[in-house]
């Protein structure tokens, strides 16, 4: 069996000025806070994974693909972006994501089970193969002091039979 592992990592900041969008995270929607500043949807969650299935792949899909998807097709739905990302797994499937959220608010908790069924949809994980954590990191960065958003994500794929 041989295993690979990506590691994903994306930030945005809240918007200064509303514009209408909603904040979005893992495909599920948060009206308690502002949205994120972003071309897209800013859906942080999904680039995050979306740059950690590019890290197995090889294939960097935010920036390029993602850009001529948005900018020239006008497609801003994040799980657009993952399912492209998802294409160039070839013999590779997913066995295992991890999700670390650092924010102040909004509070990501009480919503984890909306988010991973998202999550386990559009990756084709169980539930159980799929962990997200949440902290406000003590306040010591700009994502804990409220400014936006930092996730982390690594996932793990596995080819073979082992």
């Amino acid at each position: 069996m041989l295993v690979k592992t990506g590691l994903g990592q994306d930030s945005h900041a809240f918007e200064d000025k509303p514009s209408g969008k909603r904040l979005v995270l893992s495909g599920v929607f948060f009206d308690d806070c502002p949205a994120l500043a972003g071309n897209s949807d800013a859906d942080v969650v999904l680039h995050a994974v979306t740059n950690a299935v590019s890290g197995v792949t090889g294939i960097n899909i935010l920036g390029e693909v993602s850009d001529r998807l948005c900018l020239e097709e006008g497609i801003t739905d994040s799980r657009i972006y993952l399912a492209e990302a998802l294409k160039y797994l070839n013999d590779f499937s997913l066995s295992h994501l991890s999700v670390s959220i650092e924010c102040r608010r909004p509070r990501i908790t009480p919503r984890i089970p909306e988010m991973k069924a998202v999550l386990a949809e559009v990756l084709g994980l169980s539930l159980g193969d799929i962990g997200i954590t949440a902290t406000s990191g003590e306040g010591l960065t700009p994502f804990g002091k409220g400014e936006g958003i930092q996730v982390l994500a690594i996932v793990t794929a596995v080819k073979g039979d082992g």
